[in-house]
Order: C-alpha cells, then structure tokens, then sequence
C-alpha cells in the first residue's frame, strides 16, 4: 500500500477493508511478532477517561476489537455507537459482538460528514484509521462539531517509522515501501490536532517486531498490497533479501511504537 493507495476509497471499501480479513492478518502478525505483551486494545482503553452516562462514537471501528476485549470494564450506563465507512468492517463487528450481552449501536459513517447533531457525544474516537481520511481537516471539523465541550477526542495512530527498517529491501524487490503512507503519525499528530484543540496529550507504547524468518514478515506486507499491483516474482525477490539480512544479522527489529493522543478544549 503506498500513500495513493491510503487514502484511495475505492480500493479501501472494496478490496483492503471489504471486510476484516486484512486487517485480521496483520494485527495476527504484529501480535505474534511484537516483544511487548500488551495488548494495544487494552491499552488504549485503560487511557479512556469513563465518565458515567456518556454518549460515545467510535470512528473506523473495523471488527470492534476495541470493545471485545474490554467488555467486562466498559461502564453499563454508557451509550455507544460503534460506526464505519465499510459495511463488510461493520458488519464483522456486529457479528463480533451480537452476543456480548451489551448493547451497540451500529452506523455506517464517513468521519469527513459525521450525521449527528452538534455537542452530541461525550467521547469521540478513532483509532489507527486517521491516515485513511482524504481531508482529515474536515473529519476534524466534523468531529469538533458533535463533541461536547467538555468532551474528549482520542485519536490512536503508530509511528511514521514502521517498516522503514525494510523499506530498502521492498524498494530493491520492486516493491512501494511503507514509509510515507502514515501521514496522521505518533510524530504529527499532535500538530494536526491542535487548531481544533487547545489541549492535545501523547500517550505513547514502546513496540518491536522482531524478525527471525521472512515469511512472517511478507505475509504481513502482503496483506496490505493492492491485487493490482501483486507481483509472485517481486516477493520471492523480497523473500531472497530478508533471508540475506536474517543470515547477516540473525534478526530484523522493526519500529512499531503506537501513541494514543487525546484532545480536548479544556484541559481535564
């Protein structure tokens, strides 16, 4: 996926995100190969300030993993809809959490026209998906829009650097590398987000990939390259230089940090 490919909503909605199975391979990957055993879900929700009787809005919320995993710690007067522009994504967290005994709300929505009122919702969230929005400065209009003053945003995102440990090898194989396609990043974004809000924290995870065999690792590159532009003979040559690197080094280690900022008008 290069940073065409990022933003192309043709190709989001109807190949990479149709529905999880993508995105399902590499958070699969990243887990089984990450040195840090925290689960970024769980993380992520330990941040989340839970103010009783809250109206919350999950932006991009692809299978619903974010509430899966913290159903027992989610507060039972909260109100949430959990939206998403691709109907395979919100059709998969439906089925995820039809029978979790709570109740979700389930919406398709483009972050870049939210169809809620203003001052609508107490918690707005959107996670590892900003990098996805075309004019993210109208999804943050928007989103600035039906928060509440008082309310919060929390914007998940990982650090510009993963995969520029490979980027090289993709590039020698033929390959477009990753590098420029995280353009809401750990680095940025709290500078995108600060004209929309006064008040913006950086919660940041340290995370490592270690790399001992290459199929691992093209799996995981492969899940995020368009059909179009698959080529058997360009992996095979990528297999070859990650095999060279692994004989050489005995190990790849890529960056795969993730920050959790949180944005506010007033300081909380």
């Amino acid at each position: 996926m290069n940073k065409s490919d990022a933003i192309d909503q043709h190709y989001l909605l109807n190949e990479q995100y149709r529905d999880a199975s993508n995105f399902n391979t590499r958070l699969h990957m990243i887990q089984s190969l990450s040195t840090q055993s925290v689960d970024w879900y769980t993380w992520i929700f330990n941040l989340l300030q839970k103010p009783p009787h809250s109206r919350v809005l999950e932006l991009g919320c692809g299978p619903g993993y974010l509430w899966q995993k913290n159903l027992e710690r989610i507060p039972p007067d909260w109100d949430i809809t959990l939206s998403d522009f691709s109907p395979g994504m919100l059709k998969d967290a439906h089925n995820n959490l039809s029978h979790s005994g709570r109740h979700f709300a389930f919406q398709l929505v483009d972050a870049q026209e939210i169809p809620f009122e203003d001052a609508h919702f107490d918690i707005v969230i959107a996670n590892l998906m900003l990098y996805h929005v075309p004019e993210r400065a109208r999804a943050f209009a928007e989103i600035r829009r039906v928060l509440r003053t008082d309310g919060s945003f929390y914007a998940a995102t990982v650090t510009e650097k993963a995969f520029s440990e490979v980027s090289e090898l993709m590039r020698a194989a033929g390959i477009p590398p990753w590098e420029d396609v995280v353009s809401f990043s750990l680095e940025n974004g709290a500078e995108q987000l600060a004209p929309w809000f006064p008040h913006v924290e950086r919660h940041e995870l340290e995370n490592t990939l270690l790399i001992t065999e290459a199929d691992p690792l093209l799996t995981l590159i492969r899940s995020g390259i368009p059909q179009s532009q698959y080529n058997e003979a360009k992996f095979q040559r990528l297999r070859e230089l990650i095999q060279q690197e692994l004989s050489q080094h005995g190990a790849l280690r890529l960056n795969m940090n993730i920050a959790l900022f949180k944005a506010s008008e007033h300081a909380q």
